[in-house]
């Protein structure tokens, strides 16, 4: 599916600068490059990358907190940062790969002042991405394209689910992604 309209059964009103935008979708989709260019492009503050918000929190990196912690911690502090970035006003918001893994965060995320834009990719080209990075992501270690099949079968329906646009970011670099996300939101 190319770039444009994902259908939902309550359909959202157009874009205005009154509303928060959320973007999800896998390790390595762009998410955190393309928020704070998107943010600033649109007249927002400062995007909020939610993974970078709670490593500040806790003075810790995203792979010590799985290890020290576990994931179900790692998701209640994810819920808790996503909650109170909504409710500071109009943000463009950069989620963690398995936010839409939570419900609470799924009600969130469909909530009438977020637009939710995913950022798909195939499993193969995020993992090319992610083959240069240095950081630790701890659901994916190893063979990166195995580990992102597995969680795209895993997470594809609950990212349609929240989005009410889908942007296609294979073979695309960040400012194209950016253009194209803009393109879709107004």
């Amino acid at each position: 599916m190319s770039a444009g309209y994902a259908p939902s059964s309550d359909a959202k009103s157009p874009f205005d600068s009154s509303r928060s935008i959320a973007l999800v979708g896998l390790s390595g989709s762009g998410k955190s490059s393309v928020a704070p260019i998107l943010a600033s492009r649109l007249g927002y503050g400062p995007a909020v990358d939610l993974d970078r918000v709670i490593e500040a929190m806790f003075s810790r990196t995203i792979a010590e907190i799985f290890a020290e912690d576990g994931e179900t911690r790692f998701r209640e502090f994810e819920s808790d940062a996503l909650r109170e970035a909504l409710m500071g006003g109009p943000v463009v918001i950069a989620t963690g790969g398995g936010a839409v893994l939570d419900r609470g965060n799924r009600a969130m995320l469909r909530g009438p002042d977020v637009r939710v834009v995913w950022l798909r990719g195939s499993p193969g080209r995020l993992a090319e991405r992610l083959a240069d990075t240095t950081e630790a992501r701890p659901l994916i270690q190893g063979d990166y394209a195995f580990a992102l099949q597995r969680l795209s079968e895993e997470r594809e329906a609950l990212y349609q689910e929240v989005s009410d646009y889908i942007v296609d970011v294979d073979g695309l670099d960040v400012r194209s992604v950016v253009d194209e996300v803009e393109r879709v939101l107004r």
